[in-house]
């Protein structure tokens, strides 16, 4: 995020053409090299518009909402890039949305672009396909209730999205550290950036079987061991808790990722389910009381 002042606002099509042109076709046509026939196309005039504007006025980012609910033509000019411009027209157009009163909304994101609408609760579904001769993915999230999670790209997905809106705190219960997913390096970033950017952070993680990531050398426990302030680990032991089917990770706020059966990726993820978050949260306390904690993964020699 950056200091630097910007606006989004909604903006009409017709009067906000000069506008929408200067941030679209600088990007797309002029960077990616989109063909100019194929940037405009009839369904803009039927779309509600956001624009962001720089505190001089001047148009840095636009993005769509069409009639089939979905959101595109995301755009940011290079210079504005990692300053937040982005999160907030998403959300915005999301806003709008949620006025529609439409259920969900879904895109079609360059591949590059795939985890920063993850981080937003985005979900790929379906196989990549190329559109203007650019690698894309199809993404889908809910505006009310959960989204469902059928693949491993679908897990990594969830899991940035409720680590990336954590405040303070992370509840992660787990059977062997999911292999595929809390090794994945998007996830491990992600983590990495909560723990470290986080003042008074704290991740807690429930593991059933300890001894299979220690021999493995999962690379979750070498963050650890860098941040050992941040992570802190318990295995399960009670017969009772170690038949627990589930797996889960829940933020301090408002956001979760649940599986039914622990050792799958599919389930469900919302960002806005304060009362399943706390929920899982005041389950996951139950189970760490009775936990032992894993002083074996302070020292692994890695």
């Amino acid at each position: 995020m950056s200091d630097r002042a910007f606006q989004v606002m909604p903006i009409d099509y017709a009067s906000g053409l000069a506008e929408l042109r200067a941030v679209r076709e600088t990007v797309f046509v002029q960077e990616q090299q989109v063909p100019l026939e194929e940037e405009w196309d009839a369904l803009d005039p039927l779309c509600h518009h956001v624009i962001a504007r720089d505190q001089d006025g001047h148009p840095i980012g636009t993005g769509r909402l069409t009639p089939e609910h979905r959101i595109g033509r995301m755009a940011v000019l290079a210079a504005w890039r990692g300053q937040g411009v982005g999160d907030a027209m998403l959300l915005a157009l999301m806003e709008q949305a949620r006025n529609q009163g439409w259920p969900a909304v879904s895109l079609n994101a360059q591949v590059s672009a795939e985890a920063f609408y993850a981080r937003q609760g985005f979900i790929p579904h379906g196989e990549r396909f190329e559109e203007a001769g650019i690698q894309h993915q199809s993404m889908r999230r809910a505006l009310h209730g959960t989204t469902l999670v059928e693949t491993g790209a679908g897990a990594i997905a969830a899991m940035l999205a409720v680590v990336t809106h954590a405040r303070r705190g992370l509840r992660i219960y787990t059977r062997e550290l999911d292999p595929g997913l809390l090794d994945h390096p998007q996830v491990l970033d992600a983590l990495r950036r909560f723990a470290t950017a986080t003042r008074g952070g704290e991740v807690h993680i429930l593991v059933q079987d300890a001894g299979t990531p220690q021999r493995a050398l999962a690379p979750l426990l070498t963050l650890a061991q860098r941040l050992p302030s941040v992570f802190t680990f318990r295995e399960v032991r009670e017969p009772v808790d170690r038949a627990y089917a589930a797996a889960f990770v829940a933020n301090d706020t408002s956001g979760y990722y649940f599986r039914t059966l622990g050792h799958r990726f599919d389930g469900e993820v919302n960002l806005d389910g304060a009362g399943r978050a706390r929920q899982l949260r005041d389950e996951f306390g139950r189970f760490w009381e009775r936990a032992r904690p894993c002083t074996e993964f302070r020292a692994l020699g890695i």
